[in-house]
């Protein structure tokens, strides 16, 4: 018996199948695929391109996408510090569970603090967390604009926008970094097959 945060009097209930045997049923190891940077970064294209890639191979994924988690689970927060917080945090419980299920869950957030990444990340046993961190410059992203929320934020329109007048905090020791070459940004399946092959490499695809 313990207590959690507010909950008191609580059991944790084991389940006589665990992890392990979720994913040898999958054949894959599940875990967590973290993909933050700035709106208009390329997250989501990354997110559907690594999703696709891993279907054709046979491996089993779902996408969490922040602006879609943000019409259920999270609909009842904004975007103060810490309302941001909780949104991530929330978003890594949820990413647990999927890993623990033997998914391979693929996150995609701006997620801004680092604090709040690394709580995520100190949430996966056995290194299952896997920062993706699309280092793409602000003027690349703003001028994509795909929602037009940066041209709206320049116009005090919208207040604490990531990357104008509230800060986003890059990682420090993320497992893959995605940049321009060249000044040319990859095309996705160029950035899918970086991940995925990050996965072979790490044995997270098991044959």
């Amino acid at each position: 018996m313990s207590t959690v945060g507010n909950s008191t009097n609580i059991f944790w209930q084991e389940s006589p199948i665990g992890k392990l045997e979720r994913q040898k049923l999958l054949n894959q190891k599940g875990c967590v695929v973290w993909i933050t940077g700035l709106s208009g970064s390329g997250k989501s294209t990354l997110a559907c391109s690594l999703s696709k890639e891993l279907y054709t191979k046979g491996k089993l994924s779902y996408i969490l996408d922040g602006d879609n988690l943000r019409h259920g689970l999270n609909k009842d927060l904004g975007f103060k510090a810490e309302d941001r917080t909780e949104n991530i945090r929330r978003v890594g419980e949820v990413a647990h569970l999927f890993a623990d299920a033997g998914l391979i869950c693929i996150a995609s957030l701006i997620s801004p603090y680092r604090k709040d990444r690394d709580a995520c990340r100190a949430m996966l046993p056995d290194s299952n967390f896997i920062e993706v961190y699309m280092n793409m410059p602000l003027a690349l992203c703003e001028e994509r604009d795909p929602k037009g929320l940066y041209k709206l934020a320049r116009a005090g329109k919208i207040k604490g926008f990531t990357g104008i007048d509230d800060p986003y905090e890059p990682p420090l020791n993320c497992e893959i970094e995605i940049n321009q070459k060249d000044g040319v940004c990859p095309i996705p399946s160029a950035m899918a097959g970086e991940v995925v092959t990050y996965l072979e490499d790490k044995g997270y695809l098991q044959d």
